[in-house]
């Protein structure tokens, strides 16, 4: 039966992330950039001024939102995750070291999407009957393009809810206890046959920690993420820059095999890795898991925001893309390929690669760091996922709905705690690619409105 499903999956896989989605996500995000005048460099500087100015202005948000840092950080606590971990590994692993650049290709243009995507948020966005900001793809779908679009915000928030389970849970727990039983294996703290117990544990914890979170509203969201995700980042990248400083001596060596195997793959994998398409296709599917530019979900944190301009919040979705990809995702790989560990080329792989990274350089020692790193990145990432599908099946049958919902999403914890999840990483990779499709027609359509909101813009 498995066997079958993964046939299934693969062919799925194949078409949604083929050369027609390659296609349309780069098309979409060229014209954007084209219809905004590649705002996303004219405004580089500008982006910085308003974003990072605004994490240390400290003020209070209204009734039923957050504060435009707090929407910025929920919005990265799903970003940044297994996706610039376990994703950065597996692209590489698949796609070679070329894949790299094809994600920050991915990221230049997804700054211009993800700018748009939530500016859109923000502008369409209403009021549910708790009084708190709701938006997304599925709100500027209907209210941007009226009822005859409506089976198209349905269709988003469908797949949004059957994606939170896998790519915003249960593969972020997985996430977890590998690195945690990872750290105390090395220590011999747990024996190897504890480890499924121990897994259990870990899942009943976690079950709870995320329910407390949830069931708390947006208010206790945004409180949580504005700690986590600046705390995660920095104890990250600190550990990153460290590797790469103490094998600097490899660092031309790796940008030269990067923008080398982009094009000519198999002369850096030793053939393993034989086409630029393959390349090309990991670097954008992982970008794109990563950083959801296209993907549309991190709007829907971005719509909760205490503000009335929905370009200025806009220029946080560029802020999170660069974030994301081009600082995060690329300290990864240069983690892993910096470090000169073995790559098994054409094998799929996972945060463990990068673990692995970490440990050649400094030692076992630094698998306690990693995996702190890793379940506060993991840990986030169940959050916003949590309030992305809350969000999407509250769209579907109420507000009535997400209590529930929020238990049941808390429970799958349990469940990628113990359980295998190779195929689940492959159908969370479709799921992602099936949400793009709604979302990248909706911002073509809507193209034009976002050239209107930015030409009406008094700061612009």
């Amino acid at each position: 039966m498995l066997d079958i499903i993964k046939q299934i999956n693969d062919s799925i896989n194949g078409f949604v992330w083929g050369v027609p989605a390659m296609i349309c996500i780069i098309g979409v995000g060229l014209l954007l950039s084209f219809r905004t005048r590649f705002l996303q460099f004219r405004k580089f500087g500008y982006t910085f001024k308003v974003t990072i100015g605004k994490i240390f202005h400290k003020r209070q948000a209204s009734d039923g939102s957050i504060t435009p840092f707090q929407a910025v950080c929920t919005a990265l606590a799903g970003t940044v995750g297994t996706g610039n971990i376990a994703g950065v590994a597996g692209a590489i692993a698949i796609g070679g070291p070329g894949a790299v650049f094809w994600m920050w290709m991915s990221a230049l243009l997804g700054m211009c999407t993800k700018f748009s995507e939530v500016t859109l948020a923000v502008h369409f966005r209403e009021k549910n009957k708790e009084g708190d900001w709701v938006g997304g793809p599925m709100y500027y779908i209907k209210n941007g393009l009226g009822r005859k679009w409506q089976w198209l915000a349905v269709l988003f928030s469908v797949l949004g809810v059957l994606t939170v389970f896998g790519t915003g849970n249960a593969t972020q727990v997985n996430t977890i206890t590998t690195a945690i039983d990872s750290a105390l294996l090395n220590y011999q703290i747990i024996k190897p046959d504890f480890v499924p117990t121990f897994n259990l544990i870990l899942g009943i914890i976690i079950t709870i920690l995320v329910a407390l979170v949830l069931l708390g509203g947006i208010k206790r969201i945004g409180q949580v993420t504005e700690r986590l995700v600046p705390f995660m980042a920095l104890l990250y990248l600190i550990l990153a820059i460290g590797v790469i400083l103490l094998n600097a001596n490899r660092i031309p060596t790796v940008f030269a095999s990067i923008f080398q195997g982009a094009f000519s793959p198999s002369a850096v994998t030793g053939g393993v890795i034989g086409t630029m398409f393959t390349s090309m296709k990991k670097g954008v599917s992982r970008g794109i898991f990563s950083n959801e530019a296209g993907l549309g979900t991190g709007s829907i944190a971005h719509a909760a925001a205490d503000t009335s301009d929905p370009i200025q919040q806009g220029f946080f979705g560029i802020f999170e893309v660069f974030t994301d990809t081009i600082i995060i995702c690329t300290m990864t790989a240069l983690v892993i390929l910096c470090s000169n560990i073995p790559i098994a080329y054409g094998v799929d792989a996972g945060a463990e690669l990068t673990i692995q990274g970490f440990t050649s350089t400094y030692g076992n020692w630094v698998s306690i760091f990693t995996a702190v790193a890793l379940c506060c990145f993991a840990f986030s990432t169940i959050i916003g996922w949590g309030l992305y599908g809350t969000r999407c099946i509250e769209f579907l049958f109420g507000s009535k709905v997400n209590r529930p919902f929020m238990l049941v999403y808390s429970l799958v914890a349990i469940l990628g705690a113990t359980v295998d999840l190779g195929l689940l990483w492959s159908i969370a990779d479709t799921f992602n690619g099936l949400m793009v499709i709604p979302n990248l027609i909706a911002l073509f359509l809507l193209s034009g409105t976002v050239v209107q909101l930015i030409k009406k813009n008094k700061f612009l």
